[in-house]
């Protein structure tokens, strides 16, 4: 007997599944998830990732035993599971939803369809959110994003299920990865369950703070959804969460804050989905300047000394080592700090985005590749069609957490340090130093060494700046700058539907800033 398979992938629930549907429709189907060991070998993931999984499929299980459906978890190389299943238990079809992922996902990709061509296995893959495959223009692209995002969303009441061939495997440990033990103690836990409690409560309680409360690493852990893993592990689908937020946005007075917060939020779900076609597009960004014509700008010229400073938390700029202490200890962060981060990786320390790319990424529990690719470009001034954006970490203090409170939350040595030296404790006089229990530039006091910036901010920045516009001004780039904005640039609005109501407007906003 031969059966249809389902392949789960970043698609991590049973409610809006359209691959798990239309197969169940046909008949007995097969739930998989594949471990593979050459993407949890692979430089942008870690252990916090694989925690959040086993949560996501945990859960995932308990849906679809709801359903009277199993899913079986198996560890190996997707085309090397494939022939063994296709031994055991030939399969007629795969069903499973399109996946923008890395270099390394792609690859496999490829090759799952090379197999399915030679063992003659339909391969069915549906849309997950907006992206389009094979888009040779965006003129359209946002009209077929609402009309996604519009269309019914897919329910199930019961699945017809057969069993895998052979016993499931026992969920591999980590170090069988042989990879840095890592594994926050305040990260957010996986699966549907908490994704929906999320989502209820912002919609329904934390909305009005949204708009202005964001931007702060101290009021954004709060205000913003925090749906961000859940909708890149595919807890939720991004239809469901569009279409929840729209038929609330139509239950808010027009003008009032909570209307605002919501209508703030619609506008950056589809500014997910934009940004990952950009990687859909054009899956070189991942390893190439977007703009070639930048080739070269920072290459050759890796400080490793400048690197180690950013992710062991010692620039002695201290918003930046706050924030990359509260990385490190909840697997998330808040955009504007993200942005910082790459802003002051690129400028003041020059860094080359790819390789801080690469150790971001494995820092963030919501890692989605397309977006993280294109911000990593477009905060590094690689895009070559985007303004330069740079951000100043003492003014970006100043002006977000004013009172300090967030640095000393997560750098406990600056506690006592005073306001007026706080932001830049290089500058405090001795007596001050000896008061607050820090000792400025001197690796050798132990816990109450502070370090001194490795670059002087202003100096370096301005450099960065020069360098970077150089190129910017030089005619074979500034030809090329259309080109990138045809295959890449948003264009017009969008509208979401609401039942029984007037459309929703989402503005196309290419930006995190409002």
């Amino acid at each position: 007997m031969s059966v249809r398979l389902v392949w789960f992938k970043r698609d991590l629930r049973a409610h809006d599944h359209e691959a798990l549907a239309k197969a169940a429709q046909l008949g007995s189907i097969l739930c998989v998830y594949i471990i593979e060991p050459s993407v949890w070998l692979s430089p942008d993931s870690s252990q916090r990732q694989f925690v959040f999984l086993r949560e996501c499929l945990r859960d995932l299980y308990r849906q679809l035993q709801l359903l009277g459906a199993r899913l079986h978890v198996v560890t190996g190389e997707v085309v090397d599971v494939l022939n063994r299943l296709h031994q055991s238990l030939p399969l007629a079809e795969i069903y499973s939803h399109q996946e923008t992922g890395n270099a390394l996902t792609y690859a496999r990709d490829l090759k799952v369809e090379k197999w399915c061509h030679a063992n003659r296995i339909a391969w069915h893959e549906f849309r997950q959110h907006g992206v389009i495959r094979r888009l040779s223009k965006r003129d359209q692209w946002n009209s077929q994003w609402a009309t996604l995002m519009n269309s019914p969303q897919e329910a199930l009441l019961s699945i017809d299920t057969v069993d895998l061939p052979w016993t499931t495997e026992s969920w591999p440990a980590w170090e069988n990865w042989q990879r840095a033990e890592d594994q926050p103690a305040q990260m957010q836990m996986g699966g549907r369950a908490h994704g929906l409690a999320l989502l209820e409560s912002f919609l329904n309680e934390r909305r009005a703070t949204y708009r202005g409360g964001i931007s702060s690493p101290l009021s954004a852990p709060s205000a913003c959804s925090r749906l961000s893993p859940y909708l890149s592990w595919g807890c939720l689908s991004m239809r469901e969460v569009v279409q929840a937020s729209a038929e609330k946005l139509e239950q808010l007075p027009p003008d009032s804050r909570a209307a605002k917060g919501v209508a703030g939020f619609m506008s950056r779900l589809h500014w997910h989905c934009h940004f990952i076609q950009k990687l859909e597009t054009e899956p070189e960004i991942e390893w190439c300047n977007m703009h070639r014509g930048y080739d070269g700008l920072r290459e050759a010229e890796w400080n490793q000394e400048h690197f180690l400073a950013l992710t062991q938390n010692r620039t002695g700029w201290p918003l930046v080592d706050a924030c990359i202490v509260m990385l490190r200890e909840t697997g998330w962060l808040n955009f504007r700090m993200r942005a910082m981060l790459v802003s002051v990786a690129a400028y003041p320390l020059w860094l080359h985005w790819k390789r801080v790319g690469d150790w971001l990424a494995t820092q963030f529990v919501d890692y989605e590749p397309g977006i993280h690719w294109s911000q990593m470009q477009m905060q590094s001034g690689t895009t070559g069609i985007n303004t330069t954006r740079v951000y100043n970490p003492i003014k970006q203090a100043r002006d977000h957490d004013p009172e300090g409170r967030f640095v000393r939350r997560w750098l406990p040595l600056l506690r006592k340090v005073p306001d007026s030296w706080l932001f830049e404790p290089w500058k405090m006089p001795p007596e001050v130093q000896r008061y607050c229990g820090v000792t400025v530039g001197d690796p050798g006091s132990g816990e109450q060494f502070w370090p001194i910036p490795p670059v002087d901010l202003e100096e370096a920045t301005r450099i960065a700046k020069n360098r970077l516009h150089a190129r910017r001004v030089q005619p074979e780039v500034r030809a090329a700058k259309n080109e990138i904005l045809e295959r890449h640039g948003s264009r017009a609005n969008s509208r979401i539907r609401t039942e029984g109501r007037k459309s929703a407007r989402v503005n196309t906003q290419t930006s995190f800033d409002f």
